[in-house]
């Protein structure tokens, strides 16, 4: 089954806020705020433009496995900042086989150079599952002779 549902429609759907960071900020800070707001990934902005992103990925392999201090170190010290970006108009099925294939968890939603929202791996699951939900249901109805010409 192809999903070619637009990531705008994901992000009609759930919304386009994106929490965000500094890169002067400490890792403690952004372990905090992603705590807080039960998230796992905050975008890092220094002055509206995106420079980065910091995941509980980045904290475990950058500093709780390197003996650091989060107290210490500095987001822009250990923060992603090669990404991997998809616009708007790209595709559920394309969003799908880029965390595949670059092993990723969120993808910033930039158009025009600005982030417009965030689709994160458990945002496309959610997805996939409503949609072959709804297929379910027209199939039922259809099968149980609801169908209408």
């Amino acid at each position: 089954m192809e999903f070619t549902d637009s990531v705008r429609s994901m992000l009609d759907n759930k919304g386009s806020s994106v929490y965000c960071i500094t890169p002067s900020h400490t890792v403690y800070d952004a372990l905090e705020q992603m705590s807080r707001l039960s998230i796992g990934a905050l975008m890092v902005l220094d002055d509206e433009k995106i420079v980065g992103i910091i995941s509980e990925r980045d904290y475990a392999r950058k500093i709780a496995l390197e003996g650091r201090v989060s107290r210490e170190v500095r987001v822009r010290e250990i923060m992603t900042s090669k990404l991997v970006e998809v616009s708007p108009s790209d595709t559920v099925d394309g969003c799908m086989k880029m965390l595949s294939e670059h092993r990723i968890r969120h993808l910033p939603v930039v158009e025009e150079g600005k982030l417009v929202g965030m689709i994160t791996s458990g945002d496309l699951v959610r997805w996939i599952m409503s949609r072959q939900s709804e297929t379910i249901a027209q199939l039922e109805h259809y099968i149980s002779g609801g169908y209408v010409r």
